[in-house]
């Protein structure tokens, strides 16, 4: 995958298995180094809960205890109140409004750290080191992740306890099938053409995808279909009930080069 940046990253497996299509055929396991040890207390508690919901539950009653998220109001100074506020929560929220939005720089920025995975898009293209759109992803990433309360480590446990729980109720199963609605196709990159509506297209580091065909189309005129691999699945939204209003078909994914089926109006 064409970078911006040198490819490091504080996973498991390496940038470019990670970006290749070939990974999403022959998916991996990918931990974010140190994040499960670290927190081996909460994945213990986790082991011993069989209610998906108490298992939320638990995780959301977690990141209060060791990030305050949730008790910002209790701060005395200004300055930590809003520290506190701009939890993992504040971006999830953000991003689905808008990906191009300052708390999508900060998301992006996060799958550039530990994936290895730079943008390709921010409200344009990113082409190179002095585009527009890379600049202003720079300078949003920086800002907002200086107002955070360590997001990028609470982001880390999201993603474990994501995989951990994709892994607890779906035994087996390494893919799933998603769907992302497309409004202007001329922003991506396809790579290959083998078929008629077959194509490999490069994608953003992080983007959304939904579990129901019918509820991409609300998106745009074509329609990706992909085998997007769990590992890849940074947050999928009925695995932390009531975080986000639009329910629970939405995914958000980590990207790269992606074999998918282009469906169109």
């Amino acid at each position: 995958m064409a970078s911006v940046t040198l490819p490091v990253n504080r996973c498991d497996q390496p940038p470019w298995v990670i970006a290749s299509h070939l990974f999403n055929r022959n998916p991996l396991p990918i931990e974010i180094q140190g994040v499960r040890r670290a927190h081996r207390s909460l994945f213990a508690r986790l082991g011993r809960l069989e209610d998906p919901k108490a298992r939320a539950r638990a995780f959301r009653e977690y990141m209060a205890f060791v990030f305050q998220v949730g008790k910002w109001r209790k701060e005395s100074s200004p300055l930590g109140r809003r520290s506190l506020r701009n939890s993992y929560l504040r971006f999830l929220r953000g991003w689905m409004q808008d990906a191009s939005s300052p708390e999508g720089a900060v998301l992006k920025g996060w799958v550039e750290s530990r994936f290895g995975l730079p943008p390709v898009f921010h409200a344009g293209l990113i082409t190179d080191l002095h585009a527009p759109a890379y600049v202003l992803y720079l300078v949003e990433r920086m800002r907002e992740s200086a107002r955070t309360n360590a997001v990028e480590a609470q982001f880390d446990l999201l993603y474990e306890f994501v995989q951990y729980e994709l892994r607890r109720r779906h035994p087996g199963i390494s893919s799933f099938t998603l769907y992302r609605g497309v409004r202007n196709i001329e922003d991506y990159r396809f790579l290959e053409k083998p078929g008629a509506h077959r194509a490999v297209v490069r994608l953003n580091n992080l983007n959304s995808f939904s579990s129901r065909l019918e509820h991409a189309w609300q998106f745009g005129g074509n329609v990706f279909e992909a085998d997007v691999p769990a590992a890849k699945i940074f947050f999928r939204a009925d695995l932390l009930p009531d975080v986000l209003p639009k329910g629970e078909e939405e995914a958000m994914v980590i990207g790269g080069d992606f074999e998918v089926t282009v469906r169109s109006y």
